[in-house]
């Protein structure tokens, strides 16, 4: 039963206020005046304060300002008159939740209050799912319980405090940023900037004067001195996503910055000394890159001191419901929808999914079923049609416009294994004879692949 105080100076309003509002389930307590009302918040300990904003002393905005100034959780609604419209916006604006005018319809104040009901309700899950989330399941904003993505967090753990360059590797849409970003906020460089620069988002011709900064007059549109993305994260992290993109020619003057710790700007004729870490990423296979010439391999042996892979989504299944979980959550809280549970059947289709966009492509496509959603638990019919077309995982790769072999056999084969592993109900000495491999190389392929 919910607790409502109501604040007014009109005795009869107080009187027909509280006895409706009973009739209706609540708990009611009555104030003549703001002040009265100060002093009974504390043991009365409402969960809404309904109060008319125009009474003799202390007024109803001043009522609402000190309920925040003391820290009193209760939410706020205001009465207001005609004339008073304004003051009760006004009043919105220092933490009221809402108002209803003077002289009210019954309906009306209802359905204000359980409005704001279902709204407080809403916050209360959000908030015990963020603490349930928060418990095991995430680093520094990732979410995962598998063990890919915890040798991922163990290994983060482990090199985050050395200023040692580390190149994250992975498919789009995994997260690498994020990973970069946990590198950083667990560094003792976590006070610094972050910097953050896709190599492959900036044409060559303008890349190094964002990377390096430039002197005035240095080209035809250089009316100015210009600082560099190193001296902006100087003490801190920069991270060069795309680094396989980087120009040949920049990939020269990288190379230098991180052997020797100084820049300098186009333009200039003096170094300037910088101590940066740098994190880079990169989608494409580097070591192919060097052996085809497109990539220096002095600066990839100098990049790839610690190498990072972020599993890709399809790798590690298990997360697919936290991270639907973690998903729901941002997105009711940020939209204000109020989805709190998944159908079974969307489940399975969720869990079916290849996910060949990875985490980047299931949040979008939690957000845009969450905005379609009728009800309060997302059903099959809300999710996206190509999570509801009979489409395997290999079509769904194909139709990406993969053309990488090595990962699209990689989705072929756990394709193959769990088809035979349904096949044989479970049986893996019978699946591997399906599947004409040895027993000990499908145990091997189940723990890589993570068919659970």
């Amino acid at each position: 039963m919910s607790r409502v105080l109501v604040v007014d100076d009109e005795e009869s309003l107080r009187l027909v206020l509280r006895t409706f509002l009973r009739k209706q389930g609540y708990d009611v307590e009555t104030a003549a005046s703001a002040e009265e009302a100060l002093e009974k918040v504390d043991a009365l300990a409402p969960d809404f304060v309904i109060t008319d904003v125009r009474m003799p002393g202390m007024s109803g905005l001043e009522l609402t300002a000190a309920l925040r100034a003391r820290g009193v959780p209760s939410v706020v609604i205001l009465m207001s008159a005609y004339g008073s419209i304004d003051l009760a916006i006004e009043g919105m604006k220092a933490g009221a939740y809402d108002y209803f005018p003077k002289p009210f319809k019954q309906d009306e104040v209802l359905l204000v209050l359980r409005k704001a009901e279902e709204r407080e309700s809403l916050r209360r899950e959000n908030r015990a799912l963020r603490d349930v989330l928060s418990l095991d399941s995430t680093f520094s904003g990732m979410t995962g319980k598998s063990e890919k993505i915890r040798a991922v967090f163990r290994t983060l753990e482990k090199v985050a405090e050395y200023k040692t360059t580390v190149l994250i590797e992975g498919e789009s849409g995994t997260g690498k940023e994020l990973v970069a970003r946990a590198l950083h906020d667990r560094s003792p460089r976590a006070h610094k900037a972050f910097v953050a620069v896709n190599c492959g988002a900036i044409p060559g011709t303008l890349l190094e004067s964002e990377l390096f900064g430039h002197k005035r007059g240095a080209f035809t549109d250089a009316s100015s001195d210009k600082r560099g993305l190193f001296e902006e994260a100087d003490g801190g992290t920069l991270f060069l996503d795309e680094i396989g993109e980087l120009p040949l020619a920049l990939q020269v003057k990288l190379l230098r910055a991180l052997q020797e710790g100084t820049i300098r700007r186009l333009g200039d004729t003096r170094d300037l000394k910088v101590d940066v870490r740098v994190v880079a990423a990169t989608v494409r296979d580097l070591g192919l890159e060097v052996k085809e010439g497109r990539f220096r391999e002095d600066l990839y042996y100098r990049i790839n001191v610690l190498p990072l892979r972020v599993p890709p989504l399809r790798e590690r299944r298990e997360d697919v419901p936290l991270l639907v979980e973690h998903f729901l959550v941002k997105n009711n809280a940020r939209l204000g929808t109020k989805v709190r549970s998944v159908t079974p059947r969307a489940h399975k289709l969720l869990l079916d999914y290849p996910w060949p966009g990875n985490v980047r492509e299931l949040e979008n496509a939690i957000e845009r079923s969450v905005v379609l959603a009728e009800g309060e638990a997302l059903d099959d019919t809300d999710l996206p049609e190509r999570l509801r077309s009979p489409k395997d995982a290999v079509q769904a790769t194909l139709d990406t416009g993969e053309l990488s072999i090595k990962k699209t056999t990689r989705v072929i084969e756990e394709t193959l294994i769990r088809r035979a592993l349904d096949k044989t109900r479970g049986n893996r000495t019978a699946a591997a004879k399906l599947l004409e491999i040895s027993h000990r190389a499908l145990l091997y392929k189940i723990k890589d692949y993570g068919v659970t």
